[in-house]
């Protein structure tokens, strides 16, 4: 995983019941992270857990001129 400093920040809008939201909050809250934070964290864990993985980006095609 890239560290903080690393990463490239991307805003994301998203909707979600008041039930979800707060057990959200109250994860985050458990382990002193912002909500953003712990999202993300639950996100790359499930990935993990699944074998979910980014293919790596095409390698860039050499100039024949």
């Amino acid at each position: 995983m890239p560290r903080t400093s690393e990463r490239k920040t991307a805003p994301v809008n998203l909707r979600m019941s008041l039930e979800v939201k707060d057990l959200l909050r109250l994860a985050a809250e458990r382990e002193h992270r912002t909500l953003s934070n712990m999202l993300e964290r639950l996100v790359l864990q499930h990935c993990v857990r699944e074998g979910i993985a980014i293919p790596p980006a095409p390698a860039p095609r050499k100039n024949t001129n």
